[in-house]
């Protein structure tokens, strides 16, 4: 029987899938329809030495957005693989999520108020999020994972990605992949996220949010 694949807002794609987009569509088919992948299998989409030194890990293990997709089903589907947004709660709110995310884990966010700015970046002060590696843990035993298995994290652009795997490995975690161009991708001369990333790559992503996949300070 044929599968649907799944759809965006209307407005984020439109005419003839892309190259990327007819990559996910293919390895959800292969999935939907049992297709053997063999478990644990990953090609090398990124050169460890080709990663900007600000998005590296001490683990080296790197994705592009647009291969999250076949990665997840190499790995034995959904089920076998924690997907963590890392993004702020607003970023999530006006910007949208990829579909497949487990849980949004911010890595840092922005004060109550808003009240500092944080000159050299150009926008409000964002601070460490206390809570990130105790809620990633939850989120992990909650899918009922180990610190063993596969974990995917994404962001903006790669940058506190980098930093999540980093804290992750610290905590005992054995597999944590960091997606290097994010949910938007990377800056172009245009001063525009159109380069790369989820988004760009014309994967499935959306505006709705579901409350049980969303953060919330316990």
């Amino acid at each position: 029987m044929p599968v649907s694949p799944p759809t965006q807002d209307s407005g984020h794609t439109t005419g003839r899938p892309s190259t990327h987009r007819r990559r996910w569509l293919a390895a959800a088919a292969a999935g939907a329809v049992g297709l053997s992948v063999r478990p644990g299998f990953v090609r090398a989409a990124v050169d460890p030495a080709s990663v900007a030194e600000p998005k590296r890990t001490k683990a080296g293990r790197y994705l592009m957005a647009a291969d999250v997709p076949a990665f997840i089903q190499a790995q034995g589907g959904a089920g076998r693989v924690l997907f963590l947004d890392l993004r702020t709660r607003a970023e999530a709110m006006y910007v949208g999520m990829a579909t497949g995310i487990d849980a949004l884990v911010p890595f840092v966010e922005h004060q109550e108020l808003m009240t500092d700015w944080d000159a050299q970046r150009g926008i409000y002060r964002l601070e460490p999020l206390q809570d990130f590696v105790p809620e990633a843990n939850r989120r992990l035993a909650q899918k009922g994972l180990a610190k063993t298995d596969p974990v995917i994290l994404i962001c903006r652009s790669g940058d506190r990605s980098s930093r999540g795997a980093n804290r992750l490995a610290d905590d005992g975690y054995t597999q944590v992949w960091s997606v290097v161009d994010g949910f938007e991708g990377d800056m172009g001369t245009d001063g525009r996220r159109s380069v790369n990333g989820w988004k760009n790559a014309g994967l499935p992503w959306s505006y709705k949010l579901e409350r049980d996949r969303m953060y919330f300070q316990r």
